[in-house]
């Protein structure tokens, strides 16, 4: 595990100094919809990456961002963001990261996230804690809501069901001292990790959205679920963090919320003139 958490530091800095060469000055184009962006930094970070594991593991499967999963058969596979945060990015607004998890045998091991801009180095290792900037961190103490900040985020899918998304938003704003949506679920997870946030929920997030963080937040004492409080699935694209203290009763409300939240899609949908 020393060898392949020097691999991931190493690859994590050549991003991230991919990451303030390019920034402010990149080209987006448009993937799966008009809101799903890719820049040159996204490219050649994620190639700078896979070059790094490559030459150190070249047996080893990885599963990223752009260039989807490699042809390896392997019980090791390396999950990489290579930009999360890319709207972000492109827009020179500082919430931006590079995210690289290693798993075994479908099991997260390692997680690193890299803000190159605030120079911020969030770590984990399991059974072995979480660091920033190589000092332990540790998760919030937070035990109500009431006192709670929380983040989330929206798909990509959001303009066609805004009403679904919004119903969680807005009930959840009213029983909390604040909601933010910083637009990068890595930096995310890893600010519940380091107490800066007390909880974190969100759908639509991808394996390589989530995997490194989701065990921050393990590593540094706090839980990672499902939406639905079942245990995580990397693919399951329903996902609920939390310092711990505060995870049951988010799972609650994030179930009481649901019903409401699909009738107002169905409506959304009979305005439009869409099938339900």
């Amino acid at each position: 595990m020393d060898d392949i958490e020097q691999v991931a530091l190493r690859a994590a800095r050549a991003a991230g100094r991919i990451h303030l060469r390019w920034l402010n000055k990149t080209q987006t184009t448009r993937k799966s919809n008009a809101l799903d962006l890719v820049t040159e930094a996204d490219k050649e970070a994620e190639a700078a990456v896979i070059a790094i594991i490559r030459r150190a593991f070249p047996d080893q499967a990885i599963l990223a961002e752009e260039s989807g999963a490699s042809e390896q058969q392997s019980r090791h596979r390396w999950i990489i963001d290579p930009l999360d945060g890319t709207t972000n990015f492109a827009h020179g607004f500082p919430a931006f990261c590079v995210s690289i998890a290693y798993e075994h045998r479908g099991r997260v091991q390692l997680g690193v996230v890299l803000d190159a801009l605030r120079k911020e180095l969030f770590t984990a290792r399991r059974g072995k804690g979480a660091r920033l900037n190589d000092k332990p961190m540790r998760v919030s103490e937070a035990n109500t809501l009431a006192t709670a900040l929380l983040a989330t985020g929206f798909p990509y899918d959001r303009r066609e069901r805004r009403r679904f998304y919004l119903a969680f938003w807005e009930d959840m704003m009213t029983r909390v001292e604040g909601v933010r949506r910083a637009g990068s679920a890595a930096l995310d997870l890893a600010s519940v990790a380091c107490g800066r946030l007390d909880g974190f929920w969100e759908f639509g997030l991808k394996p390589w959205d989530i995997a490194a963080g989701s065990l921050l937040v393990e590593e540094a004492g706090g839980k990672v679920t499902n939406m639905d409080g079942t245990p995580l699935n990397l693919t399951g694209a329903q996902l609920l963090a939390s310092n711990r203290r505060l995870h049951h009763e988010m799972a609650q409300v994030l179930r009481d919320i649901r019903p409401e939240a699909e009738r107002r899609h169905l409506e959304q949908l009979r305005e439009e003139g869409k099938p339900s």
